[in-house]
C-alpha cells in the first residue's frame, strides 16, 4: 500500500485505526485470474475455514493449480468428495469453459479498458459467477482499486461493528461511510475485513 492510499485512508480516523492495527494490506492483480475466479466460485457461502479445506482438496482432486482444461478434465465424482456442491462442480466447468472457449478475453489485459461496471456485467453471463463473485474478481484477480462489494455479508457486518458498534445500517449509509475512502474502496474493504475476521 503506497503512501498516498494510506494519506486518503487515514481521513478517516476509524480507518487510520484499522490501518496501525492491522499493517499494510496490499490489493494486487492476481498472477492468475482463472485460478483466482476458480477460489471464489469454492467459497461461495462459505466460512473462511471451510472455504480453505475445501479449496485445498480441490486443488488435490486437480493436481495443481486450477486451468481451464485441469477443471473441464477432472473427474467429478473426486470433485464431490472434496466437498464441492454438484452446483458448484457445474459452476466451476461453466467458469472454465467461458476462460478456454469464450468469445472474450477476461484476463487482466483483455480487460483493462472495461469499466468495473462492464467486467461484472461480462462475468455475470457465466452461469454460477454472480454480482459478490463478479466483485471478488474485481478486486484479487485485477486487483482494481475502487471497489466496495457491499453484496458480501461480512464487508456489511463488518462496516456495522466498526462504524457502529454492531447495530444495523442501510446500504446507502454504508456507501457514505466509504465516500471518504475513494478512490481506494477496495483496500478500506480489506481492512474492514481483516477486523471482522480478527
Amino acid at each position: 500500500m503506497n503512501e498516498h492510499v494510506a494519506a486518503t485512508l487515514r481521513e478517516d480516523p476509524t480507518m487510520a485505526a484499522l490501518i496501525d492495527r492491522h499493517g499494510p494490506l496490499p490489493i494486487e492483480a492476481a498472477d492468475d485470474e482463472f485460478a483466482r475466479l476458480c477460489t471464489s466460485i469454492v467459497n461461495q457461502q462459505l466460512s473462511t475455514a471451510s472455504a480453505a479445506a475445501i479449496h485445498e482438496r480441490f486443488v488435490g482432486v486437480l493436481g495443481g493449480d486450477p486451468t481451464p482444461d485441469r477443471v473441464l478434465a477432472a473427474d467429478e465424482d473426486a470433485l464431490r468428495e472434496a466437498g464441492l456442491s454438484g452446483t458448484k462442480v457445474e459452476y466451476l466447468r461453466e467458469a472454465a469453459g467461458a476462460f478456454r472457449d469464450g468469445d472474450r478475453d477476461l484476463t487482466r489485459e483483455g480487460l483493462a479498458d472495461a469499466s468495473d461496471e462492464a467486467v461484472v456485467e461480462a462475468l455475470t453471463t457465466i452461469r454460477g459467477v454472480g454480482e459478490w463473485t463478479a466483485r471478488m474478481y474485481l478486486i484479487f484477480a485485477l486487483g482494481r482499486e475502487d471497489v466496495l462489494p457491499l453484496g458480501d455479508l461480512a464487508v456489511r457486518k463488518g462496516i456495522e461493528q466498526v462504524y457502529n458498534d454492531g447495530a444495523p445500517l442501510s446500504r446507502a449509509e454504508m456507501r457514505d461511510i466509504a465516500e471518504t475512502w475513494r478512490p481506494y474502496r477496495s483496500y478500506g474493504t480489506r481492512y474492514v475485513w481483516a477486523e471482522y475476521e480478527s
